[in-house]
This record gives structure tokens, C-alpha cells and sequence, in this order.
């Protein structure tokens, strides 16, 4: 097994742009020949010192020297990934996830709500690499694929009210046919979390914790989708989920699955995970007196243009 390297991958400008086309040149020169070929051989210092001037890029280097580098490409609350390249003799020892990882950092950073890039149909390993990385195909013309991934959204609740704000804010963003998976600490607040999401969807009833009757359905008061709140803390797995058949709904309401975590997944492939943690200390009991930590995790295509970012953050009441 090849050793990983000690990476260094770094944000750069025009004055790197030497050492990126260098990476350019040899890490796309060394894959399989495609019809039509790639432009990336076309990219001269002066392209690439143009692109890097513009919006940046990262140069990843070892002892060995540079090992890989990428162009950045904002379109939207989209950072496009050019150009992502690893030397031919560097391949196979993390260069290439460590250059993507930082990607995603710098884009979260900044705002944007997803990360995307061209793949090339006849190159699956490269598809394979990308979707283990958790990007999914959004498009196809021709042999060119594109994937993206949509980021994760971290914000920190300081109060029950704040999470039911931040539940209602959710709302916003949810149509009928979602599928919302809580986990988090016991008392951490998901039960009032779900209050705000069925606050925002202007639904019928108390949004209170099912754990008793497993399932409650609130219609909605207007035209918006019903609010399907499920707990699954005693449930087994997706097969006991299965038995409330929840499929009969789930297409035209929004599902909230409270510790649904390991268990709710299968219900759908694009869902939104969303962990809420708390402190450990003197006030652990109580929502009102210490912050928690809520984690959204989007899973699949649906949530690109969503903008779970502008949705979620920003200052709460």
C-alpha cells in the first residue's frame, strides 16, 4: 500500500500560477486519451495566472515539491472545481481528497451553498472517486458529467426560542415530499426545533413529542404540505418504520423523523440530516441557559438550490 503524504494544500494567487500549470499539465497528460480531449493541455501560464487572479485556486506541496493544484470558479452559491489535477507520480496518496476537502472548507467559509465539477463519462474511476466523496450526478451532455455536493450548514442556538426560530426559518426552505432526520443529545432540543419547522409550515395542532403514539400528522392550515412528525426511538429499524406506512405521505407532506438516525435513512435518498448537540455542564438540562450546536447536513441534489446557507444563517432573534 502507498504511504499517504504530508500535504500542505494552500489558497494561491497569480503568483503561483507556474507551479499550478505545471501540476495541470502532467496530471491531466497522463490520463486515458477521451473524445473529444480535454482542454486542459490548451491552459498556458497566462490562462491560468488570469483564472487564479480572479477567483483563486489552491497548489498542494509535499517535500516532493508541488503535487497538486485546482482553479476556483464561483457561479452563483456555486464554487465550481477546474482543473483539479495530481502529478502522475503523486497519484493514489491522498492529494487529490486533501485538495477537495480544503475546496469545501474555503467555499463553506465564503458563503457558498454547494461545490461542483465536470467529470468525464469514460474516466469512471474518476466518477467513482467523486461520488465516494459524496457528490452526486446533477447533469449530463455528452461524455461531460457534472457532480456536486452540497455543503453543511453549522449554527449554534442559544435559546428555545432560537431553535424554534431556526426550525421556522427551515420551513422556508422544505416542499412537500422532504424528508427531515433528527439525532442529537437527549434534551437537546429536537422536539422544539420540530415546533418551529411546524410553526413555518403554518400547521394545524401543538407540535409536541410523539413518543407515545409513535406518528402525528398535522394538516396543513393553508395550501403548504402537512407535517408528518415521527419518533423512532423505539422503533427497530426502517422495517418497523415501514409498518406506519409513512409512504402514503410522504410525497405530499414533510416528514420530520425524531432519532431517525441509522433508521430513517431509507425513506429517502435526498433528505436533510440535521444533528443537534449540547453542552456538557452545569445547565446541560436546560435549552434556555446553554447553546447547542445545530448541524444540517443535506444529502443529494435536491438541496443545491435551496440555499440552506442564507436560509439558516445569520443573527437569530
Amino acid at each position: 500500500m502507498t504511504a499517504a503524504l504530508m500535504i500542505d494544500v494552500n489558497l494561491v494567487g497569480p503568483e503561483a500560477s507556474d507551479d499550478v500549470l505545471g501540476v495541470v499539465h502532467a496530471g491531466f497528460g497522463a490520463r486515458e486519451v477521451v473524445d473529444p480531449p480535454s482542454s486542459a493541455p490548451d491552459e498556458t501560464v497566462e490562462s491560468v495566472r488570469a483564472a487564479l487572479a480572479e477567483h483563486g485556486g489552491l497548489l498542494a506541496t509535499s517535500e516532493l515539491g508541488p503535487v497538486g493544484g485546482l482553479l476556483l470558479a464561483p457561479d452563483g452559491d456555486v464554487l465550481s472545481l477546474r482543473r483539479v489535477s495530481v502529478h502522475p507520480d503523486r497519484q493514489g496518496r491522498g492529494v487529490a481528497r486533501a485538495l477537495v476537502r480544503q475546496a469545501e472548507r474555503i467555499a463553506a467559509a465564503r458563503g457558498f451553498s454547494a461545490t461542483r465539477v465536470l467529470a468525464r463519462a469514460e474516466l469512471p474511476r474518476t466518477v467513482r472517486f467523486w461520488r465516494r466523496l459524496g457528490y452526486v450526478e446533477t447533469d449530463r451532455d455528452g461524455p461531460l458529467v457534472t457532480l456536486a455536493k452540497v455543503l453543511p450548514v453549522e449554527v449554534e442556538s442559544r435559546s428555545a426560542d432560537e431553535a424554534r426560530e431556526l426550525g421556522s426559518r427551515l420551513a422556508g426552505a422544505l416542499r412537500a415530499g422532504d424528508v427531515v432526520i433528527l439525532s442529537g443529545d437527549l434534551g437537546a432540543g429536537k422536539t422544539t426545533f420540530t415546533q418551529g419547522i411546524g410553526a413555518g409550515l403554518h400547521v394545524r395542532g401543538d407540535v409536541t413529542s410523539p413518543t407515545f403514539v409513535i406518528s402525528r400528522v398535522h394538516p396543513s392550515l393553508g395550501d403548504g404540505p402537512a407535517l408528518v412528525h415521527v419518533d423512532a426511538y423505539r422503533l427497530g429499524g426502517i422495517e418497523e418504520l415501514d409498518d406506519l406506512d409513512l409512504d402514503t405521505s410522504l410525497d405530499e407532506a414533510v416528514t420530520v423523523v425524531e432519532w431517525g438516525a441509522g433508521v430513517a435513512e431509507g425513506l429517502a435518498d435526498e433528505r436533510l440530516e440535521v444533528r443537534i448537540t449540547r453542552p456538557r455542564g452545569e445547565h446541560a438540562d436546560s435549552v434556555d441557559h446553554d447553546p447547542r450546536t445545530v448541524l444540517f447536513t443535506p444529502v443529494g441534489a435536491r438541496w443545491i438550490e435551496a440555499g440552506l446557507g442564507r436560509v439558516l444563517t445569520g443573527a437569530l432573534a
